[in-house]
């Protein structure tokens, strides 16, 4: 458990160099004691971030009866605001009039951070914006490749941008899914709602495009609530009679949610796996469309999945 309240900690220290440039101002005992008497902390952030390159290597050595050796890559990557891909066009409905009103920006900017310890020691992290609008995103690599004795480009010319309404991380004392094979010693809860618009990219090796695709919340016609019946119930979260009149409707049908777990655990089934990487999908809903799909150069039509809906799927990783 020591090692998941690390991650708290971590993750306010990994916040510390994008302010840098900022002016450092030595506090004293008596203003520490006015920091460390709050009920939590709160970093705001704006910041645009390039890698050139993010390689994994498979140690093995790829001895005889072995496989390893090669490289996973992926080059250029551009992360920020979702300006670096739509430029200074609107894309902020800010007064719900149907017309985009808000531009945004190449950086990632409006960005908060609200650290707090509950009173069981578990560390609640909230990520959203300052002024209460989602987090615009935007995303661009140039390739991803697999490397060793031959190469082969994977992917090339992605980018995407989109919005992030919601992310809230919860570092529990407890292993939230124990009966499932956790080992106890704690667990992380992710649940959060975004949108992608505009996915492009190639697969070179299959000659195949993607063009055009989005991921988005299911609408009005998911049966949210679990009951059988798809009706107001499951979108009128304020009890107007009226799906969609609140910032937080529009945000239950309009974003992509996702729930998940992750813990020290043991491998699924019959697997002899100990001490492996956890994950519980607990929930996802989204609506998946693609506006052209490309083989050879030439579309062949586009794809939507309605209410794609996933639950009560777990993933053991580890090494071998």
């Amino acid at each position: 458990m020591k090692g998941l309240k690390k991650i708290a900690l971590a993750t306010a220290v990994a916040a510390a160099p994008f302010a840098a440039q900022a002016e450092l101002t030595a506090m004293n005992d008596s203003a520490m004691g006015n920091v460390t008497g709050q009920a939590g902390v709160t970093i705001e952030l704006e910041t645009q971030v390039s890698i050139g390159q993010f390689k994994y290597t498979d140690t093995n050595s790829g001895a005889a009866g072995e496989i390893g050796g090669g490289s996973f890559t992926v080059n250029d990557i551009e992360l920020g605001g979702a300006g670096l891909i739509t430029g200074s066009s609107a894309i902020f409905d800010t007064n719900s009039d149907g017309t985009p009103d808000l531009a945004a920006s190449q950086l990632l900017d409006d960005l908060s951070i609200d650290i707090d310890l509950a009173s069981d020691g578990d560390a609640v992290i909230s990520v959203h914006t300052i002024s209460g609008l989602p987090i615009d995103w935007g995303f661009t690599a140039s390739s991803m490749n697999l490397e060793g004795t031959d190469s082969t480009t994977l992917i090339s010319g992605l980018s995407a941008w989109g919005m992030l309404a919601k992310l809230d991380i919860r570092v529990d004392t407890e292993d939230a899914a124990t009966n499932l094979g956790g080992t106890g010693d704690g667990s992380l809860n992710i649940d959060t709602a975004f949108t992608v618009n505009n996915m492009e990219f190639d697969v070179p090796f299959l000659a195949v495009g993607v063009r055009g695709m989005s991921v988005t919340g299911a609408g009005a016609n998911f049966d949210y609530n679990g009951d059988g019946v798809v009706d107001l119930a499951d979108t009128d979260l304020d009890g107007s009679n009226t799906a969609g009149d609140t910032s937080a409707e529009r945000v239950h049908m309009g974003f992509a949610k996702v729930n998940l777990d992750v813990y020290k655990g043991n491998g699924l089934g019959a697997s002899t796996a100990t001490d492996v990487l956890r994950v519980d999908v607990n929930d996802v809903v989204m609506d998946v469309n693609v506006g052209g799909v490309l083989i050879g150069g030439t579309s062949i039509g586009s794809v939507a999945l309605d209410n794609l809906h996933v639950q009560n799927t777990r993933l053991a990783v580890y090494g071998h």
